[in-house]
């Protein structure tokens, strides 16, 4: 017997909201676009741009561009249509990760000098590529001069939508784990190594990691925290240089060094890790404890 596909227009409220409930703990962040997205018309345009480098760099050499013949190119492939074309003029070309842009980082970084200053730069700061799939720019959000600042890897989808690291209902579970150990989220200082969401939520690679150093460091020296707590895998290891599992790496305290001064930083398991594993609460709590006695400790 042939199959029938289920309409949302079958099911009752109950049925929509469980199967809503369903995508959300699987991990799926939308289901539709605010707006249409014409992924052709961005292929169009990467490669617009990518030929117009190459044009550039080879004009720059003193070497004709190789061209093909009359004609050849409309028989090969039709004509981008009318919304590719208006898609692809507006937009700019893809930041390639690369040595120049870690200098770009650090320069505009040491010319800021409150973080608010930092904020407005990082806004203009275009040496990135992850800045050009993220809808802007996730910030530190908090006490600018916390005891406390609290860091994780990158936004997520609810960060990326609000503008504030940990939205949504990651951010609400870590107000309970925080608030367990009688700290609130307004007396302390948020915020992510990178600043803007990776498409599709995957992990930063080494070249967009070292230029987005520079910003949450410069954060971190204009914050003055007393203390760190680092959230994740990829924070604990970004700020220890460890190889190493967060399951390695957490409850224990040690040093970052950031401009010249020693930072007490300790790592736990991050709110993403704990719904992904609920069982490692636990893991998570006893941290949170080893944390709030050690903050009393910790020069």
């Amino acid at each position: 017997m042939a199959s029938r596909m289920i309409s949302a227009a079958d099911l009752d409220a109950a049925e929509l909201a469980a199967l809503l409930a369903f995508h959300a703990e699987a991990g799926v962040d939308w289901l539709l676009e605010e707006e249409p997205v014409d992924r052709i018309a961005e292929f169009e345009a990467m490669r617009a741009a990518h030929a117009a480098r190459r044009s550039a760099g080879s004009a720059a050499a003193g070497q004709p561009e190789a061209s093909a013949a009359p004609g050849a190119a409309d028989r090969s492939r039709p004509a981008p249509s009318r919304s590719a074309r208006e898609a692809a003029a507006p937009s700019p070309a893809v930041a390639i990760p690369d040595g120049q842009a870690v200098a770009d980082a650090a320069f505009v970084a040491s010319t800021a000098r409150s973080l608010a200053e930092l904020r407005t730069a990082m806004e203009a700061f275009g040496g990135c590529n992850l800045k050009h799939s993220a809808r802007g720019l996730v910030f530190a959000e908090g006490n600018p001069n916390p005891d406390v600042m609290v860091i994780g890897p990158m936004p997520n989808a609810d960060d990326d939508r609000e503008g504030l690291p940990f939205s949504g209902r990651q951010g609400i579970m870590l107000e309970r784990m925080l608030g367990g150990i009688g700290l609130d989220r307004t007396e302390i200082l948020l915020s992510n190594i990178i600043p803007w969401r990776p498409p599709g939520n995957r992990m930063p690679s080494g070249p967009e990691s070292d230029i987005c150093r520079p910003f949450i460091e410069r954060q971190i020296e204009l914050a003055e925290p007393g203390h760190l707590l680092i959230l994740g895998n990829f924070a604990a290891r970004f700020f220890f240089g460890s190889t190493q599992t967060i399951h390695q790496l957490r409850g224990q305290w040690r040093d970052v060094v950031v401009a010249g001064r020693k930072i007490p930083a300790f790592a736990t398991l991050h709110p993403q890790d704990l719904a992904a594993a609920p069982i490692s609460k636990r893991l998570a709590w006893q941290d949170l404890l080893a944390f709030r006695a050690g903050l009393g400790s910790q020069p």
